[in-house]
């Protein structure tokens, strides 16, 4: 291991003060370039003027295409035929009883969804209907 560090520590000696020499030349070779620094300048403002223009131009596109869903008003007590499976819906179920009890189910696909008749026509324990 030490025979490591030694060759290590002779390679580093070597080379950093190679290394800063021409860290020096560099930094003395640098002097003001206004001219430069102008034009870098102006191409970055004409690259943000064009892009901010993309982007903008992007946006108005996204707020008139919308999000892409349609919506399709379906007038009330219409029954509407499921086009894909509804997982874990919410549903009312009758027990034994006839009393209507909470419950979770898959709603496949092609099954038809139909309105609540609401309290009075629903069907009474022994298949009456009314209340």
């Amino acid at each position: 291991m030490q025979w490591l560090t030694a060759i290590l520590t002779a390679i580093l000696q070597a080379l950093l003060p190679a290394l800063f020499q021409a860290s020096r030349d560099t930094a003395e070779e640098s002097a003001r370039q206004p001219a430069l620094r102008d034009r870098l300048r102006r191409r970055v403002k004409e690259t943000w003027r064009t892009a901010s223009r993309i982007l903008i131009c992007a946006a108005a596109a996204l707020l008139v295409a919308g999000c892409g869903v349609r919506t399709v008003y379906v007038p009330d007590g219409t029954p509407v035929r499921l086009r894909e499976t509804v997982r874990a819906a919410k549903v009312w179920i009758l027990d034994a009883q006839g009393q209507p009890v909470k419950a979770e189910m898959d709603l496949p696909e092609g099954w038809y969804c139909l309105p609540d008749p609401g309290p009075d026509d629903l069907p009474a324990v022994g298949g009456q209907a009314g209340r």
